[in-house]
């Protein structure tokens, strides 16, 4: 046989045995495919890692291919981090994707304080080589920087604050910022305040004053910006006044958290309202929209509460309150079962066998919606007692109950009234003329009047609108 067929032959039986051996791979003559080009991310803020995005790679040849390279191109200073097909690194080599097959790539960001206060994008990539061929998928981010505050309890580590924030870039909270005893903080219209999970506003015996405008409020929210998070409730704890100083919150959206206020006991040495609340959205909440328990003393005033997990609005162990042009409303996505209205005097404190009893001195509801999916959505509950005060005034509302009250506290009561809002899944209270709350207030009750509505139109002067808003 002559030495050329031999040699031929040769290679036939090699090439055989590497294709049984290594299945069919093609050490990349054609490029790979991709599910996207360009991998964006949602704004993000400096030092707060982003979630996890993927992409596809694909395979579409009859043989299995081999990745030569895959190179995030920022190296150890990109401020991403890849994961392709389990392996972690910047610099990756030797994976194989078989025929018709794909593999998964990973990738996070966390961006590092600029400096700056305007948003900022940063950019990177991904390089994939085969066989002397690149293709890259590109990585861009937009970051921002924030006001950071950080408290840590069991540490000793406490964020105090007080005086005015700025509001040229957002805050964000880790574990609480305080107000202290006997401070003050004044959070100015504009201002956006990002919580991390569980964290708090922490009002202890100060003041706390949020000064938003129409169409320029103060926001709270969770820190997680990526449009998956838009309406999950529960993201962070709220904004909790303890035994506070007289406060004020106005044209406030509090979105997004677990209480969204959270009153605990009132100033003992002030007699007045500890807060005035007005022109204020509190929607979305995993359990709470308001919780007052033990005693503290609220004003609310062209308010929205809706939606929240369990209650617009619950009272334990007593509290003062008077609620004038409001909607306290269910319509949670939870499906607790739990009415929009919860009102109790007491509290069983199981642990040291002691039922807590306190007094509601003052219980008004006046030109308010009160209403939802439940059967009946205002509830009470409470115990008489010889050393407490129960007093109700309830007058020109709108309640959803499955049959009337007839205690002599109502007054002008539109029971089961429908309220004909224009649209409940986008939050739109809007109503039409037909509507149970159009034109049925008293401008007499809560004095002084209400003479503008939450978007700021006026008021019938003779016959307002139930409700936050004015027809």
């Amino acid at each position: 046989m002559r030495p050329y067929l031999i040699v031929f032959s040769g290679l036939i039986a090699l090439a055989t045995l590497l294709q049984s051996c290594k299945k069919n791979l093609l050490t990349s003559k054609e490029h790979l495919e991709f599910s996207l080009d360009t991998l964006v991310f949602d704004t993000i803020f400096t030092t707060v890692g982003s979630t996890t995005q993927q992409f596809k790679i694909y395979n579409k040849e009859n043989k299995t291919v081999r990745i030569d390279e895959i190179e995030l191109m920022g190296g150890a200073s990109s401020p991403f981090r890849m994961n392709i097909d389990g392996l972690q690194g910047t610099d990756l080599a030797g994976i194989e994707i078989e025929s018709k097959d794909s593999l998964f790539a990973f990738v996070e960001v966390t961006l590092s304080i600029n400096g700056q206060n305007l948003p900022m994008i940063v950019e990177d990539s991904i390089r994939f080589r085969t066989n002397g061929k690149d293709q890259y998928i590109k990585l861009a981010v937009w970051g921002q920087d924030a006001y950071f505050h950080y408290s840590n309890f069991q540490a000793g580590i406490f964020d105090l604050n007080e005086g005015t924030w700025p509001n040229d870039k957002p805050h964000v909270v880790y574990g609480a910022a305080i107000v202290d005893s006997a401070k003050a903080l004044t959070i100015p219209a504009g201002t956006n305040v990002f919580l991390h999970k569980n964290a708090l506003l922490y009002v202890y015996k100060g003041a706390l004053n949020i000064q938003g405008t129409l169409g320029n409020e103060v926001t709270f929210q969770g820190d997680r910006l990526e449009a998956l998070y838009d309406d999950v409730a529960g993201q962070y704890y709220g904004i909790y006044f303890h035994e506070a100083q007289s406060s004020t919150i106005d044209y406030a959206i509090i979105k997004n958290g677990t209480s969204g206020i959270h009153m605990y006991s009132h100033d003992p040495a002030s007699s007045g309202y500890t807060l005035h609340l007005t022109n204020t959205i509190i929607e979305n909440n995993a359990s709470y929209g308001l919780f007052l328990y033990s005693g503290p003393k609220l004003k609310a005033e062209n308010c929205v509460i809706a939606k929240n997990g369990m209650h617009a609005l619950l009272v334990l162990e007593g509290a003062d309150f008077t609620f004038n042009h409001c909607d306290l409303l269910g319509y949670g996505s939870g499906g607790s079962g739990t009415p929009a209205v919860g009102i109790s005097n007491y509290y069983n404190d199981y642990a040291n066998n002691v039922t807590n009893v306190g007094s509601i001195n003052e219980g008004n509801m006046f030109n308010s919606v009160i209403y939802g999916n439940e059967i009946t959505e205002l509830v009470f509950d409470t115990i008489s007692d010889a050393a407490i005060t129960l007093s109700f005034n309830i007058q020109n509302c709108v309640i959803k109950r499955e049959t009337a009250a007839t205690e002599s506290y109502y007054a002008n009561i539109f029971w089961n009234g429908n309220p004909l809002f224009n649209d409940i899944s986008l939050g739109n209270y809007l109503f039409s003329s037909s509507s149970a709350l159009n034109n049925h207030g008293n401008p007499s009750l809560g004095l002084p009047p209400v003479t503008t509505d939450i978007k700021g139109l006026p008021r019938s002067v003779s016959t307002p609108d139930i409700g936050a808003y004015e027809n």
